[in-house]
């Protein structure tokens, strides 16, 4: 028998253990059929027949891959394509909320669905096209929007953070590293875009990384100028810190 005294000790490894597993699965690319992700989870019904009323096996997450076996039209004109979600787990799920790099112009309407969403959903899909579309021409143009994105967001970013801090008591710590550990920051962070500080007037700014890339990888596209101009402002106004390299 198992001490007391180390029962919550293996539950807490066990716990670990099934998190790590899980999320080991949903990253796993499945075999079967030519690799997609989901891009538009509103759309991610995983069902067990070709119909938009058919039994739902389960709702898949932004970001997941599955592997297309085959595709069907019904009779209401919507294609549903037959998916591998796991080695146990398959259905049909509607053409449009997944992308693959393999398909002629996925690339395309991935970008329009990009251009199309707010906030968090564009840097989350902006992250999907960059980590799965590493040929497509449309690059610079996704890094750039990115980037532009990403400023945007600092500056509610740092009126929530401010918010937060107000009237919290003395700090133990310099100010500045309470507002880069601001919470709101996480999710940002694991997309890889992260944020610079000014401690003098309380903003976050965007550090810049997706712009040097598209300098570095596409000196000559049309996106090249804006990006550099943007990269010099930064510079100038004091937020750039080394230089990082996420996207």
């Amino acid at each position: 028998m198992v001490p007391h005294k180390f029962t919550g000790l293996l539950s807490a490894v066990l716990l670990v253990f099934i998190h790590t597993n899980v999320f080991a699965q949903t990253r796993r690319s499945p075999t079967g059929g030519r690799i997609a992700v989901v891009v538009d989870e509103r759309l991610a019904a995983l069902r067990s027949t070709p119909e938009l009323n058919g039994r739902l096996v389960r709702r898949l997450s932004r970001g997941r891959l599955v592997a297309i076996r085959s595709m069907k039209t019904n009779r209401a004109g919507i294609t549903f394509l037959l998916v591998n979600v796991t080695s146990r787990t398959s259905g049909w799920i509607q053409r449009e909320s997944v992308a693959s790099s393999s398909r002629s112009g996925d690339d395309i309407r991935l970008v329009r669905l990009i251009e199309n969403s707010q906030g968090y959903d564009r840097i989350a899909r902006a992250r999907i096209f960059l980590d799965h579309f590493r040929r497509s021409p449309l690059r610079p143009l996704v890094l750039l929007v990115l980037g532009d994105i990403a400023e945007q967001l600092a500056a509610s970013l740092s009126q929530s953070a401010t918010r937060k801090l107000t009237n919290r008591g003395t700090l133990e710590a310099p100010e500045f590293t309470y507002y880069l550990n601001y919470p709101g920051l996480d999710r940002y962070n694991r997309q890889g875009v992260n944020f610079t500080f000014n401690s003098m007037t309380k903003h976050f700014h965007y550090d810049g990384s997706a712009y040097r890339q598209l300098l570095r990888h596409h000196p000559k596209s049309a996106e090249a100028t804006q990006a550099r101009e943007l990269l010099i402002q930064l510079d100038h106004e004091g937020y750039m810190e080394e230089p990082k390299d996420s996207p």
